[in-house]
């Protein structure tokens, strides 16, 4: 009777520290909001769309936000959700890059109705300062965003006029009005830049939180930050380090792995990405580096053989990582190999 008794209130306590370990998470009308850390929530869009993740982070006076989302409407949901969580002032934003689906939400925190305008700082990379500044709209990447969202709009409005059953007229429906409504939201975009940067590493008090944002190298653009906090070993990688490879379009596949190794000098338990969810698996940071190893050097080989970007494209073999990575089909993005093949050629 003891020993049943005994193993009740183990099993009733391990349950219950469980469930105090487990992240917990609450609903706003936009926004998916993971607590990943005491007063640090994963903010994500509820709707369909790709979009970045955002961290927000409630210190003892103020609010502190990592990446602001892909348009200035996203923006505004999440400041929106960021009220409901608190009524604290946002004083800081950082930008981890320069890519259009983390930062061309700044201009909504920026506007002339924001209420963070008269103290607000933006904090990026000096990279991604000086690309948010110089025709930014004119960017590959961005640009290629703007093309792939509007042939989404496009496939949707032909599917529509194909025969369907009400259910999927309606389903097809929705999405397609989604997607307009998001494609409109693209004209409004003036894109805002860090007012306060960075070359390697920055340290922010806020209250009794140490807020430590470092640049490890290049890796998936020329600016990278790494955002940590020493007391929860938690670090927001940005797209720099996901669960699995990064877009590297205008990457530095032959710089990724030293700035991953440098990653790896934190403490870390817990890894929050710039999409998807968070991980604690930290062994995926050396997994991932070895994919950029051999993804370089196979396709140095093709390039040294004199092989175009196009035929590589179609013959890198990456699905020697089929189980660790979920590499299922041969043949790699096209941008990626081209971009690649600047690098081999001695272009920054």
């Amino acid at each position: 009777m003891v020993k049943r008794r005994f193993c009740l209130v183990f099993l009733v306590a391990l349950v219950i520290t469980r469930f105090a370990w487990a992240d917990s998470v609450q609903e706003t009308e936009t926004h998916k909001l993971t607590e990943v850390g005491k007063g640090i929530y994963l903010a994500q869009t509820k709707a369909r769309l790709f979009n970045s993740n955002a961290l927000v982070v409630i210190n003892d006076e103020d609010v502190l936000v990592v990446d602001s989302h892909i348009t200035p409407t996203k923006g505004r949901d999440l400041i929106s959700t960021i009220t409901s969580l608190t009524d604290k002032p946002v004083t800081t934003l950082i930008n981890s890059h320069y890519h259009y689906d983390h930062s061309h939400g700044n201009q909504a925190f920026t506007e002339e109705n924001s209420p963070y305008l008269p103290y607000l700082e933006i904090i990026g990379h000096e990279f991604t300062r000086m690309k948010l500044s110089r025709q930014p709209l004119q960017r590959v990447n961005f640009r290629r965003g703007l093309a792939g969202t509007q042939s989404v709009v496009d496939r949707l409005q032909r599917k529509l006029a194909e025969p369907l059953d009400i259910k999927q007229k309606e389903k097809l429906q929705e999405q397609y009005d989604l997607m307009v409504s998001h494609l409109a939201e693209w004209d409004e975009i003036m894109p805002v830049a860090p007012t306060l940067t960075l070359s390697d590493r920055l340290t922010l008090f806020r209250g009794s939180r140490e807020i430590r944002v470092y640049f490890f190298g290049r890796a998936h653009s020329g600016g990278d930050l790494v955002v940590y906090f020493p007391e929860e070993q938690l670090a927001f990688t940005g797209d720099m380090m996901l669960a699995g490879p990064s877009w590297l379009g205008d990457g530095y596949v032959d710089e990724f792995p030293g700035t991953l190794e440098k990653l790896k000098s934190l403490a870390i338990k817990k890894i929050v990405p710039g999409h998807g969810m968070p991980f604690t698996d930290i062994a995926k940071i050396g997994l991932v580096q070895e994919f950029y190893l051999d993804l370089w050097q196979k396709t140095k080989h093709l390039y040294e053989q004199g092989v175009s970007a196009e035929a590589a494209s179609k013959a890198i073999d990456m699905t020697n990582f089929r189980e660790s990575l979920g590499v299922l089909r041969v043949g790699y993005d096209l941008l990626a190999v081209s971009r690649m093949y600047e690098r081999m050629g001695g272009e920054e």
